[in-house]
């Protein structure tokens, strides 16, 4: 016998339902997979609900890992979790923010989660690059994880290289912002009055053509691509970074965490100087160990 007919509207409501299931069964899994990445340190799973999240890109001269290394050990905050996922290079060390001999020995891990609760900040750290065939799953990752843990806002502290800014980024300071859509609307004005500069849309034929324009941030790691992937998802999302060059960063460091200072104010600004940071102890092995005596 023949099997049973349908009309084209018919089939169109299958289609649709069929691919809305597998959108939701997909978006599920990474609902799920998102909360098996992050391992809570204690015994009860932390709330994020209505936290600011901080975390670095991987760039050039890691200036944002070193950025967020400031904040965590000045505000010294405490480690709430970490990732396990094999989208990053494995790693182990010893606690990179001890004050004692006693919190040396804790070990740290190539991606972790730190808290604030007063100030409702949570700051992730990543320490390892993302394995090159990962990058894809890892944003993903990262983003059904910031939607799923419900944070009021992120913000990405990244960096570029110095020397491929276009001739319009040469003068002037060298930081730059980028807000999501969802963020413009809220903090668009409050950015204004700081007298920020945006991240500039370059030609995309130099020379040629200026009526095409591109977000470039050459050296930025998964800056461009994760604020892109906010900006789809509707994720309230900032990115703030530095053009720098790779060698002795530490100053750019200062310059990143003091800038996002000025938005944020974790931290009291004084009449007179700076905001004082306090550089964590693993610094001291920033450039390696010293020269042996016993070379000369």
């Amino acid at each position: 016998m023949p099997g049973p007919f349908f009309t084209a509207q018919e089939i169109e409501s299958k289609n649709h339902y069929r691919s809305t299931a597998i959108h939701l069964k997909l978006s599920s899994k990474l609902d799920i997979n998102s909360l098996k990445m992050f391992i809570s340190a204690g015994d009860d799973v932390p709330s994020f609900k209505g936290f600011t999240l901080i975390m670095p890109a991987v760039s050039v001269g890691n200036v944002g890992q070193l950025a967020v290394d400031l904040l965590i050990s000045t505000l010294n905050m405490p480690r709430v979790g970490y990732f396990h996922t094999d989208c990053l290079i494995p790693m182990v060390g010893n606690n990179p923010y001890a004050t004692s001999t006693e919190d040396a020995a804790q070990l740290s891990t190539s991606a972790e989660v730190y808290s604030h609760n007063d100030l409702k900040l949570a700051v992730l750290q990543i320490r390892t690059p993302i394995i090159q065939t990962k990058v894809r799953s890892f944003r993903k990752l990262i983003v059904s994880w910031i939607k799923s843990s419900g944070f009021l806002r992120s913000v990405l502290l990244s960096s570029s290289h110095a020397y491929q800014r276009d001739d319009q980024q040469l003068h002037g300071t060298p930081l730059r912002y980028l807000l999501s859509p969802s963020l413009q609307k809220e903090e668009g004005q409050r950015v204004e009055e700081l007298g920020w500069r945006e991240m500039e849309r370059i030609s995309m034929f130099p020379g040629i053509s200026d009526s095409e324009q591109r977000l470039y941030i050459p050296g930025g790691g998964v800056t461009k691509a994760l604020y892109t992937d906010c900006c789809t998802e509707d994720i309230p999302m900032a990115v703030l970074l530095i053009f720098c060059s790779e060698g002795d960063n530490i100053p750019d460091a200062f310059a990143l965490i003091n800038h996002l200072n000025d938005w944020f104010h974790l931290l009291e600004k004084p009449t007179q100087g700076s905001v004082q940071w306090r550089v964590p102890p693993s610094w001291r092995l920033l450039f390696g160990s010293g020269i042996p005596p016993l070379l000369f």
